[in-house]
C-alpha cells in the first residue's frame, strides 16, 4: 500500500523560508520521478517541482530560482527547500510521482499547509 506523508509546513512571513519533506513507502522509491504539487484555495492542483531518478530537476516558472527539490533514496524522502516565499505561494503542498499530466499513485497524502503572510 502506497503511503505519502508530507510535513514541514507552517506560517511564514514574506521573504522567509521553509523546508518541506515527504516520506514515501509501499513502492520502490528510487525507481520513480518524484514531484511536489500545491493547491491553493479555489484553484487546481499544480506541479511545481520534479526530480528524476538521475537527480535532474525541473521547476515551474513561478518558483524557479526560489525553490529547490532534492531526494534521499536511502531514506525514501523527497524535500522542497522554499526560499524568498511570497503570499502567492500559500497553498497545501503534496508529493507524488508524476506521470505526464497524471500521477502514478492515485492516493495522496494529507498534504502540508504553507501560509505566507505578514
Amino acid at each position: 500500500q502506497v503511503q505519502l506523508v508530507e510535513s514541514g509546513g507552517g506560517l511564514v512571513q514574506p521573504g522567509g523560508s521553509l523546508r518541506l519533506s515527504c516520506a514515501g513507502s509501499g513502492f520502490i522509491f528510487r525507481f520513480y520521478t518524484m514531484g511536489w504539487y500545491r493547491q491553493a484555495p479555489g484553484k487546481q492542483r499544480e506541479l511545481v517541482a520534479t526530480i528524476l531518478t538521475d537527480y535532474k530537476t525541473n521547476y515551474a516558472d513561478s518558483v524557479k530560482g526560489r525553490f529547490t527539490i532534492s531526494r534521499d533514496n536511502a531514506k525514501n524522502t523527497v524535500s522542497l527547500q522554499m526560499n524568498n516565499l511570497k503570499p502567492e505561494d500559500t497553498a497545501v503542498y503534496f508529493c507524488n510521482a508524476p506521470r505526464g499530466t497524471i500521477t502514478y499513485f492515485t492516493s495522496w497524502g494529507q498534504g502540508t499547509q504553507v501560509t505566507v503572510s505578514s
